[in-house]
């Protein structure tokens, strides 16, 4: 094992002029669920629009897939997005409907629609496959892309 000095704090003392960390407050952003407009949908047309955020499944690591489903969530392979029930009964889907997705950047086709406990509004969806929907808009601070909360149209 090693270390990497300056890591590890072992007591409460910061590189600063008083010896104390200094905090500040982010103000949080005002966000908006996503609405079918904003996929240019007229208001009759069949789908919904979610947050998606996509992470990893319980078989894999990083980009490296072990197995294709994840128990923990009820997955069971990696083609699927996890809806609220409520969601999908509003949209007129039904659990293991084939539907597509439709990101900023492009579509997946054929993907399993599979309820869960998940928060109405939300779908979620593995990466590295679920990349392929949108364009990662990058924080210009700390140039992390955001992968949390991504609007996609769901038809």
């Amino acid at each position: 094992e090693f270390t990497i000095s300056g890591r590890i704090f072992t007591e409460p003392h910061f590189p600063t002029s008083t010896g104390k960390a200094q905090m500040s407050v982010t103000p949080l952003p005002t966000l908006k669920a996503p609405q079918k407009q904003d996929f240019n949908q007229p208001e009759n047309a069949p789908g919904i629009a979610l947050i998606l955020g996509t992470g990893r499944s319980y078989g894999q690591h990083n980009t490296v897939v072990y197995q294709v489903g994840d128990k923990y969530r009820g997955m069971p392979h990696r083609h699927c997005l996890l809806i609220n029930a409520e969601d999908a009964k509003k949209a007129g889907f039904q659990e293991h409907q084939r539907v597509t997705v439709q990101g900023d950047a492009g579509k997946l086709e054929n993907i399993e629609i599979i309820f869960g406990p998940i928060r109405e509004g939300v779908g979620f969806m593995f990466y590295p496959e679920a990349n392929v929907l949108f364009k990662a808009k990058i924080d210009p601070r700390c140039g992390t892309p955001a992968y949390k909360r991504v609007p996609v149209w769901v038809f």
